[in-house]
């Protein structure tokens, strides 16, 4: 029997609570918009991977920021920030301007192996499989890597991304769908204590997963092996602090290899009830052109419904996503250093390990 108990603090919500609440929610206003138009003036023509914070500065900004961070770490863990002026600039100019906020509000970190800090997230078509990962399963249908999925107009499953925020600016949105979808992992935690204790020891075990698509392996199953595979439970606490690490496709990318341990049947039908759990208490955010969404990964994981877009109307879905260590991030279990790096608090970590030139 577990000795396990309830997870208490605002970061425990129900979608069908918090659908309705405000505190999530943060607008920009004028004096912001224009605060940012400036510090965009300042760095035109910068690349802007090269935009240093003291090139962007944005002191009118203090304090949301700072609000943002600690409802990120310490609050409800979600945000949207509302009224970036998408509409009056190019894509470059709009990363300039994202890139310079990033700096502000945390650390960006890598989001794959070949160096990239900010991803544009679009339908890529059909040659993302070859480009970014892809094998066969068992069945003989193509396995796309968890990259590769995130770049088609396909549905996503609930997961979370190897960074304390994720932050995604739409830019754009879809003809159709495309919606966001949002759970609080310490209340799928809760639930599965009151209904499946036995379940909720088992979320605390070793999974194994694979690096497949992710950092340096190969794109065509070659990674499926013990050499780039790591067991990392999917719950973990430290410190009264919660975390999950969750990628149903990275596990399955792992059960694919004959030098793995198989999951139990309990680790199965755990995932199982994760998953059935995670829609229950799921909401949809919405969102439009102009609004930023930010995540922390420790507390929430996030989907996507499957979408349409359509060029000639300009609903061609457009996000662009930095992945963010934040100053006041929580200490991690030991043992998350093999995904993590730094499991101390307050320190850089996450992203994606860098190949060797």
């Amino acid at each position: 029997m577990t000795t396990r108990t309830p997870l208490t603090g605002p970061c425990v919500w129900q979608g069908k609570d918090i659908k309705n609440s405000k505190r999530w929610i943060r607008q920009l206003s004028p004096a912001h918009v224009a605060e940012l138009e400036t510090a965009l003036a300042a760095v035109k023509g910068k690349p802007w991977e090269q935009i240093r914070r003291e090139d962007f500065p944005l002191t009118a900004l203090d304090d949301l920021l700072a609000d943002i961070r600690d409802e990120l770490e310490n609050g409800c863990g979600i945000m949207k920030l509302k009224g970036f002026p998408v509409e009056n600039h190019s894509e470059d100019d709009l990363r300039r301007l994202y890139w310079g906020l990033g700096t502000h509000l945390g650390t960006p970190v890598f989001q794959n192996r070949s160096g990239e800090l900010m991803r544009a997230i679009r339908d890529e078509g059909a040659h993302v499989g070859r480009t970014y990962g892809q094998t066969k399963d068992a069945s003989g249908s193509t396995f796309l890597s968890s990259y590769a999925r995130t770049l088609t107009n396909g549905g996503l499953r609930f997961h979370t991304d190897r960074t304390d925020v994720v932050g995604l600016l739409c830019v754009r949105q879809a003809m159709k769908g495309g919606v966001s979808t949002l759970a609080s992992t310490p209340a799928i935690h809760n639930a599965i204590l009151a209904k499946r204790p036995d379940l909720l020891d088992a979320l605390f075990t070793d999974y194994w997963r694979s690096r497949f698509g992710e950092e340096g392996t190969g794109k065509d199953g070659s990674s499926t092996t013990s050499a780039t595979a790591y067991p990392l439970p999917i719950f973990g606490v430290q410190d009264g602090k919660f975390t999950s690490h969750y990628s149903l496709t990275f596990i399955e990318a792992a059960q694919m290899a004959t030098d793995i341990p198989k999951l139990t049947a309990a680790q199965k039908e755990a995932i199982d009830v994760l998953m059935a759990t995670a829609q229950e208490l799921c909401f949809e955010m919405t969102l439009e052109p102009g609004d930023l969404q930010l995540i922390n990964s420790h507390v929430t994981y996030h989907g996507r419904t499957p979408f349409e877009d359509d060029a000639d109307s300009g609903h061609d879905r457009l996000l662009l996503r930095l992945w963010l260590s934040m100053p006041n991030n929580r200490p991690l279990p030991a043992g998350h250093e093999v995904l993590w790096r730094s499991i101390a608090a307050g320190k850089v970590r996450g992203g994606i390990a860098q190949l060797a030139i």
